[in-house]
């Protein structure tokens, strides 16, 4: 199972980069693995009955392995298209449901969108086929290689008839988001629509587990509800996540950085802090900025750091104590609004911004707790 998301924190096991794509194993692989191990032995016992059980096994854990080579396989279909698009690929993690592709931006087109997402599950379909096209005309005679190319070429088909299922987070929900942007022109309605589609994929799902059940008259079996239960529950979480984001990325329009500036006044370094918060208030200023003995800005008074400062110390604290450094992607344009902004912000995380006009004239200070507010309640 695979799609595309934002930056996570946790990483897991290095295990290489291939085509300069990190690729990490979290912890959960190895639950599933030993999962895997422990059913398909079963089968390979069955199907080879001359291997006694510790080889059974072992041919079951080299199928589990396999089996992930093929899910990396398909993240890297992902990845290095994306990366041909001048799209960043953070890393590939495998994981307890399959893989995850990092990638930090957005196709900017639907059409790169579609091809993006449509590459994983053709790269499954088109493993699925060599298998069986080798399964049928190179490795016969049965024995163990042709026993774990029948399970591989079969898994592989199933992982990418599953990845083109039309909701999010799966493939065919992207390319279902990628139809509906191309048609409405609005990647947020694309977003919603195929969002949707993913939950009602969950229900779907458990409601065709529940059925088969039934159908089979083997009653309410909740062990063999488990996997459905995971399935659907995965898929409805991912669907939400892309609804809570569509909301968010349809307000990034209201953000610009004149209206949410706060007015800012300079002080030498070497002022106290009380000093200077009393000349804001007779300005009505909300923000301090550190000027050097030329005028030039060199750093922003953190908000933070003078709300934590006692009242009783800021006669004697200087504001250059509590002061940023002003880096040069810290000083953003005032006339920025919407996407260019966010980026700009994204790129060098801070609590404030210095806002100047094109001339290089102060403008404000724009605070992080400011845009984020544009987003509260979302």
């Amino acid at each position: 199972m695979s799609e595309q998301s934002p930056q996570q924190e946790f990483s897991g096991l290095r295990m290489g980069k291939p085509f300069g794509i990190p690729v990490y194993v979290s912890w959960t692989w190895f639950i599933v693995a030993a999962f895997i191990t422990w059913m398909y032995g079963k089968n390979v016992r069955n199907a080879l009955p001359e291997l006694d059980a510790p080889a059974a096994y072992a041919v079951a854990f080299v199928f589990a392995v396999l089996l992930y080579v093929s899910v990396l396989l398909h993240e890297l279909a992902h990845s290095v298209l994306a990366k041909a698009y001048g799209l960043p690929v953070r890393r590939i993690t495998l994981y307890l449901l399959g893989g995850v592709s990092e990638i930090e931006k957005e196709p900017p087109t639907p059409g790169k969108e579609f091809m993006v997402a449509a590459a994983g599950p053709a790269l499954s379909l088109g493993l699925g086929g060599a298998g069986l096209l080798a399964d049928i005309y190179l490795v016969t005679g049965g024995g163990i290689p042709q026993q774990l190319i029948w399970q591989l070429w079969i898994s592989n088909l199933i992982v990418g008839v599953f990845n083109l299922l039309p909701g999010l987070p799966l493939d065919g929900g992207r390319m279902l988001r990628a139809g509906v942007w191309k048609l409405t022109s609005k990647p947020g309605t694309g977003t919603v629509a195929a969002a949707w589609g993913g939950r009602v994929l969950a229900v779907l799902l458990v409601a065709a587990s529940l059925a088969m059940a039934a159908w089979g008259g083997q009653g309410m079996d909740f062990t063999g509800m488990i996997w459905p239960l995971v399935l659907a529950s995965f898929i409805w979480m991912g669907a939400s996540q892309s609804l809570r984001v569509a909301r968010i990325r349809a307000r990034i329009p209201q953000v610009d950085a004149r209206s949410l500036a706060r007015r800012a006044i300079p002080v030498a370094g070497d002022v106290p802090l009380a000093e200077a918060l009393r000349q804001a208030g007779e300005r009505r200023a909300g923000a301090l900025v550190v000027v050097d003995h030329d005028g030039r800005p060199v750093a922003i008074v953190n908000e933070a750091a003078v709300q934590a400062t006692p009242e009783h110390r800021r006669p004697w604290v200087t504001v250059a104590s509590l002061a940023k450094s002003l880096e040069p992607s810290m000083i953003l344009a005032a006339d920025l609004t919407g996407e260019p902004l966010i980026d700009a912000m994204r790129e060098t995380p801070a609590g404030e911004y210095l806002l100047v006009e094109s001339n290089g004239e102060i403008y404000g200070v724009l605070a992080t707790s400011d845009v984020n507010r544009v987003f509260t309640g979302v």
